[in-house]
């Protein structure tokens, strides 16, 4: 069967395809030949900038458009110079001589991939789409649901709710709250993730410079090989490197991602909790099916597809980030099969971002049902009442109102009231344990 959305074996390419399709421009093996060649014409032209051939700033412009216009069918011939050379790189480099020629620039042909070995490529290539990848689709998404979030804290602010602790009433708490609870975690691994450097390895066959240095040993090369990847790159580079990367850093990425990826699990849980505790109710879209036996259902399905893509996406992270940083003395090749697929899972973390924010647009807050739930736990106050009991030096508070509460689902205003007014204590004292609720007995945020 031809591919297509109906025959791709990864939803990520068939079935999610509408929603991901974006992802193709930093994850695709095209992507990754048009970074590759990205990475060639600059280091071409730096060598030019640096004094070791004349370049124009004409002919410079000209070798940019190359990548500015980089195109499928320009993606499919380096891949049939591929099934020649039997290796990625090189029908780069191939494929940008044949470029040369076009632009008369056939004396210049052997200063592409001057020196290099095809990791300084891939392992430039890579971490610059990572970059892009993070800084313009999963950075701007996971900023905007923490936004999304923040702005339903401040509307249920105050919007008293039952907490619940090992499942069991406990201490109210305010619906607003709960919810910052998750842009503060979210908040604070976001800004961990952005302290880590995007970071390359740029050294020749083993790290040293030594097709370079054998060439030109008067050229400071690791002078020359940090400006390269920090002025026209973007990266900071690797000082001290065998054939390839440490990938230290782009795991601890993937590490602050799958900590953010746990955080929404649990979000995504609790949602889904308050929804079956018929806190939330959910909008209906016409024409929707929730179950295909039980007409009335509306499932929390957007919260438990973020879940699952989350987990797959949390599976993946954990191969990639224990297995990248080892490789066998100067390099060995499972990094390269690995990292292959470094957009799998980015793809199922952007799906689950999709499917969150999709799911709290759907929610309706039922404050009927969170008011019913707080009236019928009137035992959650007896923590106030012991606390205030304490202060005024009563004896055994704690343990007059476990007595009183402990088990007994049948605790109501009225009997917690029963119970202070049999208490030796002044009226005062009376009127302020019998001004405290379910409702108002949410502390401070």
């Amino acid at each position: 069967m031809d591919l297509q959305n109906l025959t791709a074996v990864s939803p990520i390419d068939g079935r999610y395809r509408n929603q991901l399709h974006q992802l193709d421009a930093y994850f695709s093996e095209y992507a990754l030949i048009r970074y590759r060649v990205h990475v060639e014409v600059e280091y071409f032209i730096f060598l030019a900038d640096k004094k070791f051939f004349k370049l124009t700033s004409v002919q410079a412009k000209q070798l940019r458009k190359i990548v500015t216009d980089f195109s499928v069918e320009q993606a499919t011939a380096i891949k049939n110079l591929e099934s020649v050379t039997n290796h990625d790189v090189k029908a780069v480099e191939y494929f940008l001589k044949r470029e040369l020629e076009v632009l008369q620039l056939s004396h210049l042909k052997e200063w592409i991939h001057f020196g290099l070995t095809s990791q300084d490529v891939n392992n430039t290539s890579i971490p610059l789409l990572w970059k892009d990848a993070l800084e313009q689709e999963w950075m701007p998404a996971i900023s905007n649901l923490i936004l999304h979030l923040k702005n339903l804290a401040k509307d249920w602010k105050n919007i008293s709710l039952l907490a619940r602790t090992h499942g069991q009433p406990a201490s109210p708490t305010k619906l607003g709250k709960e919810i910052l609870v998750f842009t503060e975690r979210l908040e604070q691994q976001f800004q961990l993730l952005t302290q880590i450097p995007f970071t390359g390895k740029f050294g020749g066959a083993t790290g040293n410079f030594n097709a370079h240095h054998v060439a030109f040993p008067k050229t400071n090369w690791q002078k020359f090989g940090n400006e390269f990847l920090e002025k026209r790159l973007g990266l900071q580079r690797q000082q001290y490197t065998t054939q390839i990367e440490h990938y230290d850093h782009l795991a601890a990425q993937m590490d602050a991602m799958k900590r953010i990826n746990t955080i929404l699990i649990d979000l995504c849980r609790d949602v889904w909790t308050y929804v079956s505790m018929d806190y939330f109710k959910q909008k209906i879209k016409k024409g929707e099916v929730g179950s295909s036996a039980m007409p009335h259902k509306v499932n929390p399905i957007d919260f438990e597809n973020a879940e699952g893509n989350l987990g797959i996406a949390n599976a993946l992270w954990e191969h990639l980030s224990s297995k990248l940083p080892i490789s066998r003395l100067q390099r060995d090749l499972t990094d390269s099969t690995v990292l292959r697929n470094l957009g799998v899972p980015f793809a199922h973390s952007v799906l689950s971002l999709k499917s969150i924010e999709k799911g709290l647009n759907k929610l309706l807050l039922n404050e009927e049902k969170i008011k019913q739930d707080l009236e019928a736990n009137w035992a959650v106050v007896a923590e106030a009442i012991q606390t205030i009991l304490r202060r005024e030096n009563y004896p055994n508070p704690y343990e007059a109102l476990k007595e009183l509460t402990r088990g007994n689902a049948a605790i109501t205003q009225k009997s917690m009231h029963v119970f202070i007014d049999g208490l030796k204590i002044s009226p005062a004292l009376k009127k302020e344990l019998k001004a405290i609720t379910p409702f108002n007995y949410t502390g401070v945020f």
